[in-house]
């Protein structure tokens, strides 16, 4: 397995730590609000960011989330051909920065809490949702979007981005939709079970696009996850270590022993497997310490504090040991 973290575009205590844990390879969202410069189909600025993990000791080895605006493309809106054109070279840019991943959303509205402080264990903090109080806050600026909309709209991305992703060598990681539910205030979600998962597999009509297995978001589906790796284990691509306690409709994150998963027995299914992609730590919890964001979620301000990685990895590496499994260290 190759143990990496999602780390920010500047260096601070996170790539400190993950150097002294012995993790060296990163995981990176390089959007223009985070870094302050052109988003990554922009090969000059892809290659800077690279370069400055590198010099920090650390090798970016997949993007995740939205690169840059992608309302366009998950919504069919006029110049979305455009957008998709910028994310044509932006995978074709990934391969020439060696850069083998992408894990990416449908989410028009991304991924969803209704509290970012929920109380935990030892006066820890976690995030959590509730689908009636998100739905008690009305329509998103989007408006009402079907969810036949929006699977119209990712067929007409994935089938004209796929053929840039094998041209590039670059594997499309699909993220199922956080929280699984049909739709969030108006919009529907489409990547909500494992059979919508497939299908939309199925739809790309290519061996480069697959899985990301985010391991809480299939847990809320209510699908037997054990089961899940095994179906899809020659299109997992990446993995999300987290855990959660409920339904998609009501649920709280974690620490990562005490959730519904049975996490021994995954990281036995993923030995089984063969699996040997990148795995890291999600959203793990604030410990004492780490900043307590209140407020919406936004791309990594809720789940990705310093202490709560820190906790994670060895977690996640006493697991590896257990179960035989070996990583990059």
């Amino acid at each position: 397995m190759k143990l990496c973290m999602l780390l920010p575009p500047r260096p601070d205590i996170r790539w400190t730590l993950a150097s002294q844990m012995g993790v060296k390879q990163a995981i990176a969202k390089l959007a223009p609000e985070g870094t302050g410069t052109l988003p990554p189909w922009d090969l000059d600025s892809l290659m800077a960011h690279q370069a400055r993990y590198r010099a920090g000791g650390l090798e970016i080895i997949g993007l995740e989330g939205d690169q840059f605006d992608m309302s366009r493309i998950k919504q069919g809106l006029p110049g979305r051909d455009e957008d998709i054109e910028r994310y044509k070279r932006m995978l074709a840019n990934m391969g020439k920065a060696g850069i083998p991943l992408l894990c990416l959303n449908f989410m028009v509205t991304g991924w969803q809490r209704t509290g970012t402080a929920v109380p935990a264990r030892g006066g820890a903090f976690v995030s959590g949702f509730e689908a009636s109080e998100a739905e008690a806050l009305g329509p998103t600026p989007a408006g009402i979007i079907p969810v036949d909309d929006v699977w119209d709209n990712y067929a007409y991305f994935i089938r004209r981005v796929a053929p840039a992703a094998e041209e590039a060598g670059v594997r499309m990681g699909l993220h199922p939709d956080d929280p699984p539910v049909g739709r969030i205030r108006g919009v529907g979600r489409i990547l909500t079970s494992a059979d919508a998962i497939a299908r939309a597999i199925d739809l790309a009509q290519s061996p480069q696009v697959g899985l990301t297995f985010c391991q809480g978001s299939f847990q809320t589906m209510g699908e037997d996850v054990i089961q899940t790796v095994q179906r899809f284990a020659n299109r997992i691509f990446f993995v999300h270590v987290r855990d959660v306690r409920g339904t998609a409709e009501s649920f709280v994150e974690t620490f990562p022993e005490e959730g519904d998963s049975d996490m021994a027995a995954m990281f036995r299914t993923y030995r089984d497997i063969g699996f040997d992609g990148p795995i890291r730590p999600d959203h793990a919890p604030a410990m004492a310490g780490d900043p307590v964001h209140q407020g919406e979620v936004s791309g990594t301000n809720v789940g990705y504090e310093a202490t709560g990685m820190v906790y994670t990895v060895g977690y996640m590496k006493g697991l590896m040991q257990a179960t035989g499994l070996t990583w990059n260290a």
